[in-house]
């Protein structure tokens, strides 16, 4: 049974990437998640506590949803995986991802915020590090950041203009520079 810590989460996460950052208040968020009046302040007793957990909760789904990514055998297994990751976070997640670009907007004047993003961001790259190691990369570190990197642009493309160009052929080009 689903927490109702949990189900206002997932009302903030709905009601940022349907309707953005104006429609996110305590009490919004307890009529999406069908929860008594003052649940959620509850949990998160300020705006910005509320859009720090967003933020965590978010980082969680995107690191369990990853899985394949990050244990290939090849560097074609990890072009593979990682542009099916890019397309399942752009289709069947567009709306976590859609809150994730939210966030980061919200971030560029809200420094705790941005420090949450960016632990977030921190974990998804140490965990790249030792996969692109192992596919040769002289720069793990730097691989990593030109990776996500590339990533990060592709979604945003996929989801402020709705592109739907092919992921896999730019991947490969940054993947295969990355490793040198």
């Amino acid at each position: 049974m689903i927490s109702l810590r949990d189900r206002a989460i997932d009302a903030a996460i709905e009601l940022l990437g349907t309707q953005g950052l104006k429609s996110l208040t305590h009490r919004r968020i307890d009529q999406q998640a069908q929860l008594p009046p003052g649940s959620t302040s509850n949990y998160f007793r300020t705006r910005d506590a509320l859009l720090i957990g967003v933020a965590d909760a978010i980082v969680e789904q995107e690191m369990a949803g990853a899985g394949a990514a990050f244990a290939p055998d090849s560097v074609d297994e990890f072009l593979d995986a990682l542009a099916a990751l890019v397309d399942h976070i752009t289709s069947n997640q567009r709306i976590v991802t859609t809150a994730r670009l939210v966030l980061f907007m919200e971030a560029s004047h809200d420094p705790a915020l941005r420090e949450a993003l960016w632990r977030g961001r921190a974990l998804i790259a140490t965990a790249l590090e030792p996969v692109l190691r192992g596919l040769g990369a002289r720069d793990p570190h730097t691989a990593a950041g030109a990776v996500m990197a590339c990533s990060e642009g592709l979604i945003l493309h996929r989801i402020a203009r709705h592109d739907e160009t092919d992921v896999r052929p730019i991947l490969d080009l940054v993947v295969r520079a990355a490793l040198g």
